[in-house]
Formats: C-alpha cells, structure tokens, sequence
C-alpha cells in the first residue's frame, strides 16, 4: 500500500514524482487501512544521506499492500553533519526521544562509513548502542543494513568485526542458503547484491552466535535473522543501493583521491561496468591525471545510461516479505498464506 507523505520531508515529493505511490495523510485518513509505522536511522553521510532515504522509502512502498506506511527518518546528534545536511535533518527529521514516545512496529538502521574494524573508534558507538537497546524491548523487528549489522554483532551477541583489507565492493552473486524462512518466500534462488564496505562478519561468527544463514556468497554472508527468526534481521551488503549508487560512490572516491584523502585512485567496483564503461573511465582517468579534465568532466550520464540492475526484484520480494511478518506479528493475525511457516504459538518462532 501506499506511502503517506505525514511530513514535508523532500523525498515524498521526490518519490511521487517518480511514479511512486505516496498519499497525503488527509487522503489516508478516510481509508480504513491497518497503519504500519517503521523508523529509518539514517547513519550515512551527508552525500548519501537523501538518497538513502529515497532508496528505503522505496522499498517499503513496494511490499505488502497490507497497510499504510508511515515512515520516520532520524538520526543521532554524534553524526557530524555539514551545514545543508544540518538544516534538512533539522527540519524534517525526529529525535531519538520523540521515537520512542511514539513507538515504532519495525525499525531499520543503515550503514554508515567507518573504514575502521574497531567501532568504538566511531563517534556514534554509544548513542546507537542505546539505540539498538531500545528496539531490542520494543520493536517488533529490527532491519540492519551493513556497518548496522556489525554494531548489532558487537553489541548483542559479542562478535566484533573483522578487516578485510581492501574494499570489497561491487556487485557479487549470491544464493539462498535456507529455503525455509518466511523471508526468502518467492526470492530467486540464485540474485545479486552490491557490496560496500571494509570489515565483515565472517560465517563462522554469525553461526556461532546463534545466526541463521539465509542468503550466502563467496565474500561472506549477506541475509541472516537472530535465533528468534525475525526480531532482527542482519543484511551485510547494500540490496538498497540504486543502480547508479556504485557510479556515484566511485565519483565520490575520485574526489576524495584529488583532496588528498586518498592515496590511491580508485579501482572500479567489481562485477558492475561492462568494458566499454571500463574504457570510458580509464580515457577520463587519463585526461583528469593530465589536467586536461576535472571532476565536473566525470561521465555519470553517459555511463549511467547503460548500467543494469540485477537486484532490486530479490530485495523487493524480500522486504515485502519482512514486512508481511511485521504486520501479522503485530496484529497477532497468522492466518495469511505467507505466514505458512511461522508458528501460531509464537510468530517469531518457525515450525
């Protein structure tokens, strides 16, 4: 069902013009539709940080037409923040505290860039372990997307992550690894999902903890769910990410290799440009290196034009999937199809 725009955040704007189905609350008053309301923690950095919330506004507007969906975007005062960033969070985000006031039925924490493996280096390790607390006791289901998964590890279940060396990203291929959870319910057995990041936890980590394995690749777990089966829900890659996303991420690691902080130039995401991209990027490369191009010369729209997705139909089935397990478990209902696997004794249990 619908998206309802309860707030003047931008991306409502955004997404509905896009073709997205997003109602004003006015609209959704006089419909007599069951509410779902999910927080989004938003942890990633100022040139992410409205795509982010674009990219998982998305995807719940895509699952189960079960419900109406109110989404509340915040984010932590230890997060440092550039003046634009500042002002849109200012206006337009909710506090830890007005969250917990209100309630939430799911919950989903992002990413965030922390090269580090050691996550008490991060400037947010507190606040977002009291965050984590919090959902644990009062949120049905917790989503977590990369560096979230991570600090949930850490934090619950005392499995610190580990460096990999150099980045791991791109695209990579994955499969199901357990056909019998809820949440891989009509997904591809076989699907890609970008990756994105530094550190990782490893298999062994998540199968001594208790974790099950859901989806699985050659660098690593990506879907896993706590030992409850839903209360938390651990994605290692970025299944979010837009099919421009890498373009844009590779954009900005050129910049940050011409201010200095960088030392390397950057290499190309794995598994994600075809040659002639590949080509086009090198020729730039050259010409920037030379002085003959800047940054505003970096061919985004020529390349952006010809980049697949393979992806986003795995990921949609998937978070459709967690939501229709959010919803029934909140509304104590286990009569529906999908729910097949859940036990009616106890819908975070399987049977």
């Amino acid at each position: 069902m619908p998206l309802i725009a309860h707030s003047k955040l931008p991306s409502f704007a955004r997404l509905k013009s896009e073709g997205e189905i997003v109602l004003s609350k006015d609209r959704a008053n006089h419909q007599v539709i069951r509410e779902l309301h999910i927080g989004l923690l938003n942890l990633m950095p100022d040139a992410a940080l409205e795509a982010t919330e674009r990219q998982f506004f998305r995807l719940i507007g895509h699952s189960n037409q079960i419900a109406q969906f109110y989404l509340h975007p915040f984010t932590l005062s230890s997060v440092e923040r550039g003046e634009k960033a500042t002002k849109h969070v200012s206006k337009h985000y909710q506090s830890f505290d007005e969250i917990k006031l209100q309630g939430l039925d799911a919950l989903i924490i992002t990413g965030a860039h922390v090269e580090q493996a050691d996550l008490k280096k991060a400037p947010f390790y507190d606040e977002l372990k009291a965050v984590i607390d919090w959902s644990y006791a009062n949120v049905t289901s917790t989503l977590c997307s990369c560096l979230a998964t991570h600090a949930v590890m850490e934090f619950r279940y005392q499995q610190k992550r580990q460096t990999i060396g150099n980045k791991c990203w791109g695209v990579f291929k994955h499969k199901i690894a357990n056909r019998s959870h809820p949440l891989i319910s009509g997904v591809n057995t076989n699907f890609n999902v970008p990756h994105s990041r530094f550190n990782e936890i490893t298999k062994q980590q998540f199968t001594t903890a208790g974790i099950k394995i859901l989806v699985d690749s050659d660098i690593g777990a990506h879907l896993c769910v706590s030992e409850d089966l839903l209360r938390i829900v651990f994605f290692q890659g970025h299944p979010e990410y837009d099919t421009i996303s890498l373009l844009k991420e590779y954009k900005r690691e050129i910049i940050a290799y011409l201010s200095g902080y960088q030392e390397a130039y950057p290499v190309f995401p794995a598994h994600y440009l075809g040659e002639q991209n590949k080509a086009i990027l090198d020729e730039y490369k050259a010409k920037l290196l030379v002085g003959d191009f800047s940054i505003n010369d970096f061919p985004e729209d020529l390349i952006s034009k010809t980049l697949d997705n393979t992806w986003h139909d795995a990921t949609r089935q998937i978070i459709s999937n967690w939501i229709g397990c959010v919803y029934q478990t909140t509304h104590e209902d286990v009569n529906r199809p999908f729910m097949d696997g859940i036990n009616p004794e106890d819908p975070l249990k399987l049977r």
